[in-house]
């Protein structure tokens, strides 16, 4: 992290001893004091150089002059007035001290060329530092000059410097600006005084957001975008919802009186993280969609989703034309600062899997996080400067100045047309009350709050600025605020009357005709065979390679051996996979899956995309399959927490498509925690929204130590409960197939979680033939096939990949009969598979209790220490069935962690297991 410098004027020897360390090492200095140095050092060098030859004076002077422009360019925006509550910190040297570059106050009056690289033609050095001074001084700063795309820095000083970045709008469009800061202040003091002491989370103080989405939406629609979707925290979302989203303002004030929903069965969320979807018509006649992606309190989570589900509807509803759809996302000044996330995004925007055209970034800065003031909230100068990673353009502008505001997001929406890149824009504002309207903000910020006390909102300060324009007169500014009051307070009246919430929109659109699950849902999964036909048709063409291309010679062998795989009737899990994908996209349902090294598989086992030997061209063989349909696979970058976020909202947008990411290991899942905790279990208890996302969690005890062992099966048991998403840990290639069929066979969606192996990928049992993907669906319970219920002593109940162990332990003690002469030990116990851990497959458990009646001991064994895995949810889940019988546990002791670094010890202890299990 580069180490930031603030720097008083009065602090001269600070000054020098910057710039003696710039002068040893430029990269110890900030990047803009870079910029600032280079300034000075390039006119002082071109003037020493002129010197030494003779150039005549003037000369000189209009390189000095060409150079005083480039550093406002560069670092104009640290001598800005873009804070309406506080001075802005002081930088040294400043814009003033021309001396520095070779000018003097006496060259003010003189006239230079150089005044035309800013379209001035020949001027006064005065009227040229006026020009910049209003152009990256005044309401408006902005960072660009880093940016190393030539044609990008033209054109957005194209776009800046002929107007000064100035904006000049027409008495209506001033009059419709004033309405939407109306509408955006009135509302916020209407809800103060109507429902007193209520959280809200307030937008007064960056009102300005209001008129920032009306005019973004606006600009975007004439440029042909046709859907927006938006992703923000709770601060100012009512306000959205409202003048916004179109939610009408009863709605509101009906979750205000904290009325029950109309759904007895639905638990809901707070009124400032519910989604919505509405249509809305801009003042220009464009239809446009709008999306507010509902969201946890976890603030930067739902940038990740919102980008999700922008990409899905870009690839799907707009045939990839990213021109059509934006994304918004809005942040507090303290969140995109802090919150990890959201570089994890940024990072995104130009990757082939998760570019969305990019995306405008609008910053409500309050100058401060919850009780943390911004100089203890980041070490950057900017909370935008996360904007530089991809070299995106940022505008800090004062929020109090509304036509500043205006002009910057409809500059920053032609910006996103043109070159399909993201944008910021810091709303410079301040937060008028505590973080929720019963906080105390005076405890911790006295002078601010002084000062907020008797600042005028934005509307007053436009509706001076207008009235003394002539553009309108105190009566009309007056009806304005009565007739919107009027307005809301016939609303609330209405809230009174209605005796219910009702649970608002969203994406309802794509979701028509899914339904909502019940109980009697999960008794029996559906049918998800395909015939043999159809399964030998695309087994062969996904293990077919282009004639005349030439592949790694271990590649051709993989796809022999897959062939003969096919011929033989013995699938592995590879081939299981990869069939299961094969077929949903022969029925036109798309594929989408992302996640670390997906393409090849972690362990190599999936080769879903091959390169040719000597060059970078790839082939995808399920691309074959494709009817209607789209197979679209990736790798990721390094990250969980987006990439799961991002794929949560794809799948949220598209039910019709399987949507599935990958963790390298299962271990890593936990990276990613706040969207399996808020999304992926909750979602659809909080806000009524179902989705299919899959998570492939590789798990299995196979002595790689404790970050390679365990996907943390029972973090994902706690989660479970109300059917809200399927849990397993199939066992075959044929069973992991029918999973993955099945979440596009049933009449509504569920999350699946599945905990995937690592090991048997390559296990010469974990086969399955062409009979078993041809008949029924999925096995929530596999049976012992070898077992006799009437010799059936002990059932012993497992979990995944540890029943090939024991499978293994029970075929090695089947010749030897017991030493006392009791028969075979290994008679007397049935191998139980539950590959279905929720929902508890109770019909299912119950007919194997029923068909082992004989059996007195019941044993649960698993490789996970005692507390952790499955056995903990299975307390509370099976011990009811067994009827008076005791449910005993194997496995390995307590732990911490959750396996040894040992491979030794680890053998030791998975050999501990086997041998209890079969012993009394």
């Amino acid at each position: 992290m580069e180490k930031q410098t603030y720097i008083s004027s009065s602090e001269i020897s600070a000054v020098d001893d910057l710039y003696q360390q710039y002068l040893k090492s430029n990269s110890s200095v900030e990047t803009d004091w870079q910029k600032f140095f280079e300034g000075f050092e390039f006119a002082r060098k071109n003037f020493q150089e002129m010197s030494d030859s003779g150039v005549p004076e003037n000369v000189k002077k209009e390189f000095c002059v060409l150079n005083l422009i480039n550093l406002y360019r560069a670092v104009g925006h640290l001598f800005t007035h873009t804070n309406p509550v506080r001075e802005r910190r002081k930088y040294s040297p400043s814009l003033d001290e021309i001396e520095l570059i070779g000018l003097a106050q006496s060259d003010m009056g003189t006239v230079f060329h150089a005044g035309s690289e800013i379209g001035l033609g020949d001027a006064k050095l005065s009227d040229i530092i006026a020009f910049l001074k209003q152009t990256y001084c005044g309401s408006i700063g902005v960072e660009y000059r880093y940016i190393r795309n030539a044609e990008i820095v033209k054109w957005l000083q194209a776009k800046m410097e002929p107007v000064r970045n100035t904006p000049d709008f027409s008495k209506e469009e001033k009059i419709g600006i004033l309405n939407e800061i109306s509408k955006a202040v009135i509302f916020e003091n209407f809800l103060h005084t109507k429902f007193v002491g209520e959280k809200r989370f307030s937008l007064e103080g960056c009102e300005a957001l209001i008129p920032a989405m009306d005019a973004v939406i606006n600009k975007g629609a004439s440029l042909g975008i046709k859907e927006f979707v938006i992703g923000m925290a709770h601060r100012g979302r009512l306000n959205v919802l409202a003048n916004i989203m179109k939610k009408t303002y009863e709605d509101i004030f009906t979750e205000f009186e904290g009325k029950e929903f109309e759904e007895a069965l639905f638990d809901g969320d707070v009124k400032y993280h519910q989604g919505y979807s509405s249509n809305v018509v801009t003042k220009d006649g464009n239809k446009v969609h709008l999306s507010l992606t509902p969201n946890p309190s976890h603030l930067e989570t739902v940038g990740g989703v919102a980008e999700g589900i922008s990409r899905a509807k870009i690839d799907t509803t707009y045939s990839g034309d990213s021109s059509k759809l934006c994304p918004i996302l809005i942040h507090g000044d303290a969140a995109i600062a802090g919150q990890g996330i959201l570089y994890e995004i940024v990072q995104m925007v130009r990757l082939d899997a998760y570019k969305t055209g990019g995306t405008i970034h609008l910053v409500t800065n309050n100058q401060i996080g919850f009780t943390t003031n911004y100089m203890d909230a980041r070490s950057s100068t900017y909370c935008t400067d996360i904007a530089k990673v991809t070299l995106s353009p940022v505008f800090h502008v004062n929020a109090d100045d509304a036509e500043a505001v205006n002009f910057v997001v409809q500059l920053a929406m032609e910006f996103r047309q043109k070159f399909q890149r993201d944008v910021f824009i810091d709303l410079l504002g301040y937060r008028k009350y505590g973080h929720n309207e019963g906080d105390e903000p005076r405890f911790t910020q006295p002078l601010l709050y002084k000062n907020i006390a008797t600042h005028p909102n934005p509307r007053e300060i436009y509706m001076k600025k207008l009235i003394a324009e002539g553009v309108v007169d105190e009566v009309q500014a007056k009806q304005i605020e009565s007739d919107f009051r009027n307005l809301l307070s016939d609303r609330l009246n209405d809230a009174k009357q209605i005796k219910k919430t009702k649970v608002t929109s969203f994406l309802e659109g794509q979701w028509k005709g899914v339904k909502m699950a019940t109980d009697a849902d999960f008794d029996k999964s559906p049918e998800t065979s395909v015939d043999k036909k159809t399964l030998t048709e695309i087994g062969k063409k996904i293990t077919e390679i282009p004639v005349g291309k030439k592949f790694f010679n271990k590649m051709e062998k993989l796809f022999k051996d897959r062939r003969a795989m096919l011929d033989g009737d013995k699938l592995d899990w590879g081939m299981g996979e990869l069939l299961a994908y094969g077929t949903l996209l022969n029925e036109g349902h798309s594929v989408r899956f992302s996640g670390q090294d997906v393409e090849r598989g972690t362990f190599s086992h999936r080769h879903a995309v091959i390169k040719l030997e000597d060059s970078e061209e790839e082939y995808v063989p399920l691309s074959q399959i494709e009817k209607n349909s789209k197979f679209r696979i990736f790798n990721s970058h390094l990250s969980e927490y987006a990439v799961l976020g991002f794929e949560y909202g794809y799948a949220m947008a598209s039910p019709e498509s399987l949507c599935i990411w990958e963790a390298q290991f299962g271990d890593f899942a936990n990276c990613a925690q706040v969207v399996i905790d808020q999304y992926i279990s909750a979602a659809e208890d909080k806000w009524r929204r179902m989705n299919g996302i899959c998570l492939l969690l590789p798990h299995g005890y196979e002595g790689q130590g404790a970050e390679h062992s365990s996907a943390r099966i029972e973090r994902f048991l706690t989660l479970c409960a109300e059917n809200n998403m399927y849990v397993i840990n199939a066992t075959t290639p044929a069973n992991f197939f029918h999973a993955l069929r099945r979440q596009l066979k049933t009449p509504y969606r569920k999350p699946l979680i599945a905990f995937t192996p690592k090991s048997l990928l390559r296990h010469p049992k974990c086969i399955s033939s062409l009979d078993e993907f041809s008949k029924g669906g999925f096995k929530e319970i596999i049976d012992d096939a070898s077992a006799d219920p009437k010799k059936v002593k002990r059932l012993v109940f497992s979990f995944g990949k540890i029943y090939y162990d024991l499978a293994a332990k029970k075929e090695s003690l089947t010749p030897n009969p017991s030493p006392q002469g009791e028969g075979n030990k290994a008679e007397e116990v049935a191998l139980i598979r539950i590959e279905q851990m929720y929902p508890f497959p109770k019909k299912q458990f119950a007919e194997i209790l029923s068909k082992y009646n004989l059996a007195k001991e019941f044993v649960w064994a698993q490789e996970e220490p005692h507390n952790m895995g499955a056995w903990g949810y299975l307390l509370r889940t099976v011990s009811p069935h067994l009827k008076g019988g005791q449910l005993k546990c194997i496995a390995r002791p307590e732990s911490a962690s959750p396996a040894t670094g040992s491979k030794k010890v680890h053998e030791i202890q998975q050999r501990e297991i086997l041998e209890k299990v079969f012993n009394s």
